[in-house]
């Protein structure tokens, strides 16, 4: 019995310790941190009652953005407005948006994992269907730190490409996030139009039947008003 109680007591010291830890490595020099994309670009269903949140990892002095639409709800009040929040690697609150469409954007003071999440906890009885566009963006255009030898090269020809080349790459991203805002308007709202239209026709059918079961029960009931017993 004694020597059971000292396996077990000899399993729960070593057991925790073998475990693999899901935390980033912050303090090892030789092991970068882990990243993933710059942005991302999709949709989710998020059940009734729940909240879905989301990590972005972001170097300090980033543009942070987070666009979202919701473009189609379930349920008895029928209602796509949600609740967004944005928050910093410290859990501080950075941004609220409750509305059917939104964005927020914030600079990164810091570098770590950023919190995005979306509540659908107001709706109890469906599902939402929301399209998201969230990432960080670096604009690297700050020459005021550089040395007097940085800022000699800027006045080659190569250079002067080099920045104008990541001028453009940036304009390019700013019209690709208005391309991918405009693309969620339009997504929501071809979804609000075949949703009007397939109302639409099943109001129309359940008025025809009425009509032609209204136009049958009137002939059945002047045909025995009009019956003649023998």
């Amino acid at each position: 019995g004694s020597r059971m109680m000292l396996l077990l007591a000899l399993l729960a010291l070593l057991g925790p310790a073998g475990c693999p830890k899901t935390e980033p490595l912050r303090g090892s020099s030789q092991e970068p941190l882990f990243r993933g994309a710059d942005r991302y670009d999709f949709a989710i269903v998020i059940p009734a009652g729940t909240v879905e949140c989301f990590w972005q990892f972001a170097h300090q002095s980033g543009n942070f953005f987070f666009s979202y639409e919701a473009s189609r709800a379930t349920g008895i009040a029928n209602s796509r407005n949600i609740l967004a929040t944005a928050s910093d690697p410290n859990g501080f609150q950075l941004g609220v948006s409750q509305h059917v469409r939104g964005q927020i954007n914030f600079l990164t003071k810091e570098t770590g994992f950023y919190q995005l999440c979306l509540d659908n906890q107001q709706n109890h009885f469906g599902f939402m269907q929301v399209y998201l566009n969230f990432g960080v963006y670096y604009e690297g255009f700050n020459t005021e730190n550089k040395q007097p030898e940085e800022r000699k090269e800027l006045n080659d020809t190569l250079e002067a490409i080099g920045v104008s080349i990541r001028k453009l790459q940036l304009h390019i991203f700013h019209m690709w996030r208005f391309y991918n805002f405009a693309r969620m308007r339009k997504g929501a709202d071809s979804i609000l139009l075949e949703s009007n239209y397939n109302y639409v026709n099943w109001w129309s059918v359940a008025q025809s039947c009425v009509i032609v079961l209204s136009g049958v029960l009137q002939l059945c009931f002047l045909k025995r008003l009009f019956t003649v017993q023998t």
